[in-house]
């Protein structure tokens, strides 16, 4: 990984091998960033995606293993129990263009991934939500 910066954004390159998940959030905890947006593009050749079923207060995972394109990743960075809290959304287009997208817990770059981090000035925390069985921001 490597990075330049520019008054609060980040522009990010991740490498091949690196996992979108994992290096936002040492990004973050490197960076001191506490709050902030993150949105990207690039290629990868494996993720895990989910789907949150509000039935069954679970995630529906899947693991996709091919050639993508990052057609759209955005999220944002919070905290939880002191932590850098990492909560994306992908959509990645495979070589027939078709489209697969959800709650992104993991994703390998293949070629190259330019993420743009918006650090904004402040924190906002996270708790568990017993009733909706997820993190919820807390103000």
């Amino acid at each position: 990984m490597i990075y330049k910066k520019f008054n609060n954004k980040y522009i990010v390159r991740l490498n091949v091998g690196e996992d979108i998940v994992e290096s936002v959030k040492k990004f973050a905890q490197e960076e001191n960033i506490r709050f902030g947006t993150v949105t990207g593009i690039g290629a990868i050749n494996k993720a895990k995606i989910g789907l949150f079923n509000t039935e069954t207060k679970e995630y529906q995972s899947t693991i996709l293993e091919e050639d993508m394109e990052i057609v759209s990743l955005a999220g944002n960075i919070t905290e939880m129990n002191g932590e850098p809290y990492i909560h994306l959304h992908i959509a990645l287009a495979n070589s027939e263009h078709n489209v697969k997208a959800g709650h992104l817990n993991m994703a390998v770059i293949s070629a190259t991934g330019e993420i743009i981090i918006e650090a904004i000035d402040g924190y906002v925390d996270r708790e568990f939500d017993d009733d909706i069985g997820l993190n919820l921001l807390k103000f």
